[in-house]
């Protein structure tokens, strides 16, 4: 039956490859009315006009497409909202992987991972920066490989951030797994508590029933502060843990965006961002060559030692990110990438190479 399975999946790719040369405009309609269809399914309930404002689309064009798509029974239309079937839901996760093959982006994957030296680079049609509804499917392609990668007698660092939470909260629960520590990988006490390290920490430890370690203190502190806290005995079993990370998650973040999420000021943004600060990841600040230009005054995973950790995971989407991602290259073989097109295009275009599919 599988193999039934894969030969049907097969022609379907040839019919739509055929479809795709000689009436183009076919694939932009198919792109879209996955792109509606996979937006629903990640804001159910949804109404149209919330549709059409996250989607930056015509009401009309929704209202068009939504009946379409209704009249398939790929939706249901009720009080509450729009909401995808189980229908909906299969036609979703097959076109995802024809999508994924006809934009051409497993050949993106593979000059990505040639040309920054990852183990293995993941991308997720479409640009979060265009749609935000994206980050969830990025968090769950994550999710995917990062379930199959934890095992026994580990210790798990993870860093906070909005990609980082959505990965975390994507991974099912998990039980057997044996002698598993999961730690932040630096301290932070920001305003927003969902995305802190700390929060998606405690959130990774419950859905793996593994022990965990939190670190109360500031994001960012003056010299003598941190070296005061160094010395606490409880702070010191912390960091040893983080030193001895055998599996790293993170996020990477553009320079001016973290900077302004820090409530550095103006004065300090400004001359980070003269140094050529293009990239921020762990408490690092990295200029578009990936040398380290700036490291805050707080505690968690040392740069220096990440290129020794056993398996990192690097998390990021949106064409924004593009440089970013590029300035933090950790030299680390057992590297993995997840990200979406708009950044792995703009990538390519950074890296001056003309070989990606449109």
């Amino acid at each position: 039956m599988g193999r039934n399975l894969t030969k049907g999946s097969d022609v379907l790719r040839d019919i739509l490859l055929l479809q795709q040369r000689i009436v183009p405009e076919i694939m932009e309609l198919l792109e879209k009315r996955y792109t509606i269809l996979r937006t629903i399914y990640f804001n159910q309930p949804v109404g149209r006009r919330a549709l059409a404002t996250q989607l930056s689309l015509g009401e009309r064009t929704v209202r068009t497409e939504v009946n379409f798509l209704k009249n398939q029974g790929l939706v249901d239309i009720d009080i509450m909202g729009m909401s995808v079937t189980d229908e909906g839901i299969m036609i979703i996760d097959t076109l995802k992987e024809f999508i994924h093959e006809l934009k051409g982006l497993s050949s993106i994957e593979n000059i990505i991972k040639q040309r920054l030296d990852f183990e293995k680079v993941i991308i997720v049609p479409g640009d979060v920066d265009y749609d935000p509804a994206l980050l969830k499917e990025i968090g769950r392609v994550g999710a995917n490989y990062v379930k199959n990668v934890i095992s026994d007698n580990q210790i798990i660092a993870v860093t906070g951030g909005s990609s980082v939470g959505e990965l975390v909260n994507n991974i099912p629960k998990i039980t057997g797994k044996n002698n598993v520590l999961v730690v932040p990988a630096r301290g932070g006490m920001g305003r927003i508590v969902e995305t802190q390290a700390n929060t998606i920490t405690a959130i990774l430890a419950n859905k793996l029933n593994a022990g965990y370690r939190l670190l109360h203190v500031p994001d960012v502190m003056s010299r003598e502060t941190l070296d005061t806290i160094l010395n606490e005995p409880g702070i010191k079993e912390i960091i040893e843990s983080i030193d001895n990370t055998n599996l790293l998650i993170y996020g990477i973040g553009r320079a001016d965006e973290m900077l302004k999420r820090r409530g550095i000021s103006d004065d300090g943004m400004n001359k980070l961002i003269e140094k050529g600060a293009v990239a921020e990841a762990f408490g690092y600040y990295f200029d578009k060559d990936g040398n380290v230009i700036e490291r805050t005054s707080t505690i968690g995973v040392r740069f220096e030692n990440v290129k020794d950790i056993e398996r990192i995971v690097a998390i990021a989407g949106g064409k924004g990110k593009a440089q970013a991602i590029i300035a933090t290259k950790t030299y680390n073989k057992n590297s993995v990438l997840i990200t979406d097109e708009g950044a792995a295009r703009e990538i390519l275009r950074l890296l001056d190479i003309d070989d990606c599919k449109k």
